[in-house]
């Protein structure tokens, strides 16, 4: 059997990896051969997913920083931390590059037969391949605007600064969260020498970044601040899955605002579960057709759309509560935190996500 995917981003070479390692032929189609890969962008993996990620794709082990800890702070919590996670110094989660993972799974692609790398084509050509399954995770491509274009979204009128940061040797396992009054701040370890910054600034007027990005650093002696990348924030969510027998996926599905990590480990999640389906239609013989793309929304789009309501709240919650100089969501949450069994839930949900 042969399925089709739409896109080249890394949520698609995921996938194609998942796919050819259960024995499925894959066509991956894209626009450009020539992509630019930024070399400042990473991702936080949680702990599951890692698992899954090691166990059914492929061993990433080698380019994982581990984070250990999780501290939370806001503007006005005067340097004490409202927040805070671990688990008997045992990993969380791990950070890793984008481009280095991007890369491995390509390269490792490229040497598997059931692969095959092909240049974009529009709609009727692809009726015309008769694939039955077509998975679409291309927000620009043609069949994006003509079928998958009604969505919730929301513009948060903020702009993502990404950078990484090179400071002194220090014990660096230590995720740190600030919500600042311009927007929330994340310092995310790469190395002992590296840290990686995503800073969400509300507005679109310029900023001066090394300033601002001093200003709540307390723990890094820095050498150096790269070039930042910069992009709009939007959030948003399809109000349906698939159409015929194309399916919509990654951030064609969903997009948070960048304030949790969450992305990609949501995509990673929808990943297991199409895995799921798909097995399942294969061991009963059943045709890898419209089927798979209706049991996948039955059975994800409501925690996803939940799961990503929850991050909304969250960033709206402090937003609120620096813009009016307030600490009661502050004194709520490290109310909330301190309660042992809430703190396990919170850490749980944010490694495996939603279950119903």
């Amino acid at each position: 059997m042969k399925v089709c995917i739409l896109g080249y981003g890394l949520t698609s070479l995921t996938l194609a990896k998942a796919l050819v390692n259960q024995g499925l032929k894959v066509d991956v189609f894209l626009k450009n051969y020539n992509l630019i890969q930024n070399k400042s962008r990473t991702l936080g993996i949680s702990k599951s997913n890692i698992e899954f990620f090691n166990e059914n794709i492929l061993n990433i082990e080698k380019l994982l920083w581990d984070i250990k800890k999780i501290e939370i702070y806001s503007e006005n919590s005067n340097s004490e931390s409202i927040l805070n996670f671990q688990n008997n110094n045992q990993k969380l989660f791990s950070i890793i590059k984008n481009y280095k993972l991007s890369n491995l799974l390509l390269s490792n692609l490229k040497k598997n037969k059931l692969f095959n790398l092909k240049k974009q084509v529009d709609y009727n050509d692809l009726v015309k391949k008769n694939y039955k399954l077509i998975i679409n995770s291309d927000p620009s491509s043609e069949i994006s605007k003509k079928f998958f274009y009604k969505k919730i979204k929301k513009n948060y009128y903020s702009n993502a600064f990404i950078t990484i940061i090179k400071h002194k040797k220090i014990k660096n396992d230590t995720a740190i969260q600030i919500f600042t009054s311009v927007g929330p701040l994340a310092f995310l370890p790469i190395s002992e020498t590296k840290t990686s910054i995503v800073y969400s600034v509300r507005g679109k007027e310029q900023i001066d970044l090394f300033n601002l990005i001093n200003k709540y650093n307390k723990k890094y002696e820095i050498l150096n601040i790269a070039k930042p990348y910069k992009f709009e924030i939007n959030s948003l969510n399809l109000r349906s899955y698939y159409y015929k027998n194309i399916l919509a996926f990654g951030d064609l599905l969903h997009k948070l605002h960048p304030l949790a990590g969450q992305g990609f480990n949501m995509s990673i999640r929808d990943i297991k579960k199409l895995l799921e389906i798909i097995n399942n239609k294969i061991e009963l013989g059943l045709p890898l057709d419209k089927n798979v793309c209706i049991e996948f929304e039955n059975e994800t789009k409501n925690q996803n759309f939940i799961f990503s309501e929850g991050i909304d709240f969250v960033y709206e919650s402090f937003n609120s509560n620096n813009k009016l100089k307030s600490n009661f969501i502050d004194r709520t949450v490290k109310l909330i935190g301190k309660n042992k069994s809430v703190n396990r839930y919170l850490v749980k949900i944010a490694d495996a996500g939603l279950s119903f």
